[in-house]
């Protein structure tokens, strides 16, 4: 999936690099800069017009015969607008070098800004595989809690509803390679009856209340981890919609609202029993 920031750092880079030259007396091409040419054209220009007049007003045979100092303010009155031109175009010139220095260092800035934005998302990527694996720990853990819930009601009532072979079976996957296999078994045993057999299944004894404490717990404590490495919460509806986030789910809705004539958290009735107004 394309990554918009990405695309926009590297289009700021290659806008930094189009605009970055190095400093030198040419430009682009190979030519001198055309501020040379300038400085030459008027050196020149001044040159012949400084030779013409001391041709024809002075004399080059004056200026030979003339006292050393006279010569020298000759002098210095003469090149004087050349030093000052040569000056100014010293100037503009340091003036593009230090422009290319700052887009220099604009574009460094923006090189260690997409190094620090690269080591955020292989930091972010790094924590989602952490997280992962830490999940695959976490659905092993609810797995169990989700086994002792499904033996404390099918496997210890004398009516059997699941035989040994079975329970050996689901236990051998919960080690292998499917740890929600007794959620998705509580969720078919709870489509089978009412609203009542499906309370006590959860909270129908002190054993299995705590057993559905400690699910809850540990599942909103995988929720929370979620939320914190995927922000868009991608990771966290697949956990809820996974077989433990609905038994997750089924436990919230029955804890807060359970059926009509049951306490939560009062244990006045048969666990096991399957209602006479339920199907069985």
């Amino acid at each position: 999936m394309p990554d918009p920031l990405a695309d926009k750092n590297n289009a700021r880079i290659v806008e930094a690099k189009a605009h970055e030259q190095p400093f030198g007396l040419h430009a682009a091409g190979g030519t001198p800069d055309w501020r040379i040419w300038l400085g030459l054209s008027i050196t020149f220009v001044w040159l012949a017009t400084l030779a013409t007049y001391v041709e024809h007003a002075i004399s080059w045979r004056y200026i030979y015969d003339a006292p050393i100092e006279q010569v020298g303010n000759f002098l210095e009155g003469a090149f004087a607008p050349l030093a000052f031109l040569w000056l100014v175009i010293g100037y503009f010139l340091q003036k593009k070098e230090l422009t290319q220095n700052t887009d220099a260092i604009k574009m460094q800035y923006v090189e260690i800004q997409k190094s620090a934005e690269q080591a955020v998302i292989q930091s972010d990527a790094i924590s989602r595989q952490a997280f992962l694996q830490v999940a695959e720990s976490v659905k092993q853990q609810l797995g169990a809690i989700a086994a002792f819930l499904f033996l404390s009601s099918q496997a210890t009532n004398e009516s059997g509803v699941v035989s040994q072979e079975q329970i050996g079976e689901l236990w051998g996957n919960l080690n292998n390679s499917d740890p929600e296999g007794f959620s998705r078994s509580m969720l078919q045993i709870r489509a089978s009856h009412g609203p009542r057999y499906a309370y006590k299944l959860l909270w129908g004894t002190p054993i299995r209340t705590r057993h559905s404490k400690n699910f809850i717990f540990n599942f909103e404590r995988l929720l929370a981890e979620a939320q914190d490495v995927d922000a868009k919460g991608m990771i966290r509806d697949a956990l809820l919609g996974s077989a433990h986030g609905r038994l997750y789910q089924w436990m919230l809705d029955t804890r807060e609202t359970p059926p009509e004539g049951i306490t939560h958290g009062v244990f006045d009735f048969d666990p096991d029993s399957v209602d006479d107004d339920e199907p069985a």
